[in-house]
C-alpha cells in the first residue's frame, strides 16, 4: 500500500508533535521490549508500549485509539530499563494531550451522555480550558 504525499506529510507532522511535546526522540527506540517487559500495568492496555512507540515511528495516528496512554501509571519504570533512555512516561502524556486538544474543544460538559467513562484528566483539562 503506497501512501499519498499529504498522507505522508500527516504522519511526520504527527511524529514531530510528539516528540516536540515529549521532548523525546522517537526514532531512537530499537524495539527491544523491555518496556513492555517491566510495566506493572501492560496487563491493562490493549497495545504494549514497545507497539505504540513502533507505531509512533511510522506516523500512525491510530495510537490515539489505544487505552494506552490512558492506562500508564507514569512510573517510570520503562524509562528506567530504556537502554536508549527514552522517557516513556513523557511520550504517554504527549499522546494525552494531543487527544484531549483534538477530541474535547468546547464541549458542554452538561450535555455529554456516559460522562462517567470519560477520564478525569479530559474534564480537567476542559475545565482548565473554558474558565478564565
Amino acid at each position: 500500500m503506497e501512501l499519498k504525499e499529504d498522507e505522508i506529510a500527516k504522519r511526520e507532522e504527527f511524529t514531530r508533535r510528539v516528540e516536540e511535546l515529549s521532548g523525546q526522540n522517537i526514532f531512537a527506540c530499537y524495539q527491544c521490549g523491555r518496556c513492555s517487559a517491566g510495566c506493572p500495568m501492560v496487563s491493562k492496555m490493549d497495545a504494549i508500549p514497545s507497539m505504540i512507540m513502533r507505531l509512533l515511528q511510522f506516523g500512525d495516528m491510530r495510537v490515539l485509539e489505544k487505552n494506552t496512554c490512558w492506562v500508564c501509571a507514569s512510573c517510570y519504570t520503562c524509562d528506567v530499563r530504556c537502554p536508549k533512555g527514552i522517557d516513556i512516561a513523557k511520550v504517554m502524556e504527549a499522546l494525552r494531550q494531543i487527544k484531549l486538544r483534538t477530541n474535547i474543544n468546547n464541549i458542554d460538559i452538561g450535555k455529554i451522555e456516559g460522562i462517567e467513562e470519560l477520564p478525569q484528566i479530559a474534564l480537567i483539562a476542559n475545565f482548565r480550558k473554558n474558565t478564565g
